[in-house]
């Protein structure tokens, strides 16, 4: 079995997780950090990975800003999605070749630990042979094909794990409208709250997320934070110099990821 810490914080700004995403990388490359959950949910913002290309969001820089999100370019993979309030964001900061043989077994396991946390609601959440992530059938369309209600975004930076997955709990998923969620033409996104016609409580899907990853990954979780320590906070300017993320603001998204 394997040691972790769990960090579950409330609503985060993305350029803060990300500093400490960077911050918790670092220390665990260098041996002074032990394997880490963290669980957040973010304001919003639209993230734009490396495999973003234009026509996927169509450059709507303003008329998302216009409503109060927030267009970062970052270093996951993937393509582009949406995070908000009401939807869990985990971001494992693992040394691989401890848990597994590589990325792609990985996603699976994150996969795993999502389908077991959405049949705790009895929920059947289901793998697509060609996408990552997680589906389920549609809520509004029992003929319709699957609809997205979790996405995953890695990043692997010397043997250690960033960024990682998004379950939609409660969030609102109008700005899902104005892109092409993952890059996926014509996916629709749902969320748990929509399969079960009301919205769960946020902590308790903390808490199984928590609880899952630790049987997938078998961790045991020796320490629990609400709050991010202040041995692990990192001074606003610290970012990661090769792969720092980017506001995009009003510029096109070619020169941009």
């Amino acid at each position: 079995m394997h040691i972790g810490v769990l960090i579950s914080v409330p609503l985060l700004e993305f350029v803060a997780a990300r500093r400490l995403q960077w911050r918790l990388c670092d220390e665990r490359i260098a041996d002074r950090q032990t394997d880490t959950l963290v669980l957040v949910e973010h304001d919003p913002v639209v993230t734009l990975g490396r495999t973003t290309k234009a026509e996927h969001w169509n450059g709507q820089t303003h008329r998302l800003t216009d409503r109060g999100i927030q267009v970062i370019a970052c270093a996951r993979g993937g393509s582009v999605t949406y995070h908000g309030p009401g939807q869990i964001v985990g971001y494992p900061i693992l040394r691989l070749r401890n848990f597994c043989s590589g990325p792609k077994v990985y996603v699976r396991m994150l996969e795993d630990v999502l389908v077991r946390v959405l049949a705790d609601w009895n929920i059947e959440g289901q793998r697509r042979e060609k996408f990552v992530g997680v589906w389920v059938r549609d809520p509004r369309d029992s003929m319709a094909p699957f609809a997205k209600i979790a996405a995953m975004g890695v990043n692997i930076s010397r043997g250690v794990t960033r960024y990682g997955f998004a379950l939609n709990v409660t969030v609102d998923l109008e700005p899902f409208h104005y892109i092409v969620p993952c890059g996926i033409v014509d996916c629709r996104v749902t969320s748990m709250a929509e399969v079960l016609g009301t919205g769960p409580d946020l902590q308790r899907v903390r808490n199984r997320i928590a609880h899952h990853f630790a049987q997938v990954f078998d961790v045991e979780w020796t320490e629990q934070f609400t709050d991010v320590p202040p041995h692990l906070r990192p001074a606003p300017s610290s970012q990661s110099p090769a792969s720092a993320d980017v506001d995009v603001g009003s510029r096109d998204v070619s020169r941009s990821i």
